[in-house]
């Protein structure tokens, strides 16, 4: 513990954001870069407590009072050390996580929590600026071969772990880029996408082999990949995003959430979006289905293009603005927990809750107007928990838009193609089935991420990535 006082000394300090009329006019990162000085004042409030709650609230089970106390002590290199002893990605984690560890510091009991997340981004942009990330290939390869399905982090992830332990590791990405959700779900302004291709330059010097273009399960089977290696990981992730078939749902300005993000990902990477089939807000009354990451990526993005308006509506009530019965410290507040207001919603637009959308229409083919009702919920059921949705009476109401993106979340893993052809069990969700593990029900395939676990966080899939990692090296080495 390098300050006892500090947490008595100094207040909770995030960095500062580019003024939300500035930054609307790009696709750069929203927030500026903290002085070194200022994150070690933030460092010098951890506690490091008896019982570091914030290392259990990190999936991946992150030191944090141990980097902390290094920074605030100016021994960055020690700290960057420490945080990649359990994070592989930390230029990734500090940028996007919801940082679950901050929900469990024992300051945010009755005060605000250390800003985490801000210090892990620090202490590894200091480590690549003083040259200290470097390749770390193994010292002697086992010869086995290890196909990793999947780039996104999970995939990469386990790709890292099991090249160091000393294996071939090949990584199959349908994509034409490395990155998964990484490259093509996250908004620039969110990650941008030379942190990406900065961390895997590093991993192809450690010796891992990318093939991107490979669609496993589709110009490639997996019984091939299966001959060729001697385990699988599958690490695709959660891609059958959850519809709304309600009448209208076909006419031209209805779209899915991710074929609006990843179009407007790769027009920033440079590549041409065809005008008969790109997607854009500008000059357009945009509706966004949805309230979690996805929809507020699609809401920032909008606003990026030139929208008219942004409307935001979710299905479930309003959530509270601060922390209730239903998640106590030191729990992470899930989406519907806590009200959450994410930069993109700092833009512009509006917001409402408890709506439920009941069909489009428009003319000649094209949207012009949603249909809605309020709806409310009832009192939890005691056996199942669910609550009741009832209409309001008299709440129905039109709202003319132009676009409208549905943003409501994943059900499970793509099953035709490569799920089909492996014939791995599922749960009943339409997951993966590992059982207590990561071993699926074929023998020498195994399943890491979203894929396997659902819908989830960066933080979790890089979590499962490496503890996959684990149990394939367990499974070669038998």
């Amino acid at each position: 513990m390098g300050k006892p006082t500090g947490f008595m000394e100094a207040g909770r300090s995030t960095p500062t954001k580019r003024d939300p009329r500035t930054r609307v006019q790009d696709y750069l990162e929203i927030y500026a870069d903290p002085t070194n000085e200022e994150i070690q004042s933030q460092a010098s409030r951890c506690m490091d407590c008896g019982v570091p709650f914030c290392n259990d609230g990190c999936p991946l089970g992150n030191i944090i009072p141990d980097f902390n106390d290094l920074v605030y002590r100016g021994k960055w290199e020690e700290a960057l050390h420490r945080l990649h002893r359990t994070n592989n990605f930390p230029e990734f984690t500090g940028r996007i996580c919801p940082a679950p560890c901050e929900s469990a510091c024992v300051l945010g009991i009755n005060d605000d929590p250390v800003t985490i997340e801000f210090i892990e981004k620090t202490i590894v942009e200091r480590g690549f600026a003083k040259g200290w990330i470097t390749p770390q290939p193994p010292e002697q390869r086992s010869g086995k071969r290890v196909a990793v399905v999947g780039s996104g982090p999970a995939g990469l992830a386990a790709a890292q772990q099991l090249n160091r332990a000393g294996h071939l590791v090949t990584v199959f990405e349908r994509n034409d880029r490395i990155g998964g959700l990484l490259r093509y779900g996250i908004p620039d302004f969110k990650l941008e996408k030379w942190t990406i291709d900065r961390r895997i330059d590093i991993m192809e010097a450690e010796g891992i082999e990318f093939r991107t273009g490979m669609h496993v399960g589709q110009n490639i089977s997996a019984n091939e990949i299966q001959q060729e290696f001697d385990a699988m990981v599958l690490a695709g992730g959660a891609e059958h995003p959850r519809d709304l078939p309600i009448p209208g749902r076909d006419l031209d300005g209805v779209h899915l959430a991710m074929e609006f993000l990843e179009q407007q990902n790769r027009r920033v990477a440079g590549d041409t979006v065809s005008d008969d089939k790109g997607i854009i807000a500008e000059g357009k009354n945009a509706l966004v289905l949805g309230g979690g990451d996805t929809g507020s990526d699609c809401i920032g993005t909008s606003h990026r293009q030139g929208a008219k308006h942004v409307y935001n509506f979710e299905l479930l009530g309003k959530p509270p603005e601060s922390r209730d019965e239903l998640a106590p410290w030191p729990i992470h507040p899930a989406p519907a927990g806590i009200l959450r207001t994410s930069t993109s919603h700092e833009e512009g637009g509006s917001r409402d809750w408890g709506i439920s959308t009941t069909r489009f229409s428009g003319s000649d083919g094209k949207l012009e107007r949603m249909h809605a009702v309020r709806v409310q919920f009832g009192e939890p059921d005691p056996k199942t928990g669910r609550r009741a949705m009832e209409e309001v009476p008299d709440s129905a109401f039109t709202l003319d838009v132009d676009l409208a993106l549905l943003a409501m979340g994943f059900l499970g893993p793509v099953q035709n193609g490569m799920i089909e052809q492996l014939g791995t069990e599922l749960t009943d969700r339409g997951n993966i089935s590992t059982g207590d593990g990561y071993a699926t029900s074929v023998p020498g395939v195994f399943s890491a991420g979203d894929m396997r676990r659902g819908q989830s966080l960066v933080v979790w899939a890089i979590a499962e990535g490496r503890e996959c990692a684990a149990e394939v090296d367990r499974f070669l080495n038998s």
